[in-house]
């Protein structure tokens, strides 16, 4: 059932990755991207690394369209924990990962929401999981939204990393070392983010 369910995921992204000259192939990347943020478990590097790989001038709008898809999502994700947690808890829960995920997350996000957010894609929990937690306990929207924009951006713009360094081969790379490459990717530019913030910071308070 697994494998069955993996490979229709995969088959659906390598669909998705031949509209790429299509006159809508930004929206449609877009469109994708809220969709996986969502519900559709849409494999959005099937779709990405191929793009990259034959468009590399348009690899850095690329990711920047496929994060701003998913911080939309996040947005209305956030908004459902926020006012539709108390009518429609139990579908929600049931719909986007199920009670023992947000009940693990719940448990994560209360010890540290900003890491627990930044962790998502690291730790096998699902991100809508994140958003309704984050909405329904009242987190601050724009932490989360930033701690969402570090690690979906980390996965993104790391995807453009590894198409940068090791072109046509990074798809391979990610299928064989998917977790690994993951985390590298998400430390690796969060963390020049993070240098980049305290730098400017740092430079306009001098």
């Amino acid at each position: 059932m697994a494998f069955r369910l993996q490979d229709q995921k995969q088959r659906l992204g390598n669909r998705l990755a031949a509209l790429m000259d299509h006159r809508s192939a930004v929206w449609l990347l877009f469109l994708a991207s809220m969709l996986e943020t969502l519900i559709v478990p849409i494999p959005i590097e099937t779709i990405l690394i191929p793009w990259m790989v034959l468009r590399p001038g348009r690899r850095w709008q690329l990711a920047l369209v496929a994060l701003s898809g998913n911080l939309l999502a996040a947005t209305i994700g956030y908004g459902l924990g926020v006012w539709a947690m108390d009518q429609f808890g139990d579908q929600l829960i049931s719909l986007f990962g199920g009670q023992q995920a947000f009940n693990e997350f719940d448990q994560r996000f209360s010890d540290n929401g900003f890491l627990a957010v930044l962790s998502i894609g690291v730790i096998p929990i699902p991100f809508q999981i994140a958003m309704l937690v984050a909405g329904s306990t009242g987190y601050a929207f724009v932490l989360f939204m930033l701690a969402a924009m570090l690690a979906r951006g980390g996965r993104y713009f790391g995807l453009a990393l590894l198409v940068h360094f090791f072109g046509d081969r990074a798809l391979r790379l990610w299928k064989r070392h998917e977790r690994t490459m993951l985390v590298l990717l998400v430390i690796a530019v969060a963390g020049y983010l993070i240098y980049k913030g305290v730098t400017m910071m740092g430079g306009g308070s001098a």
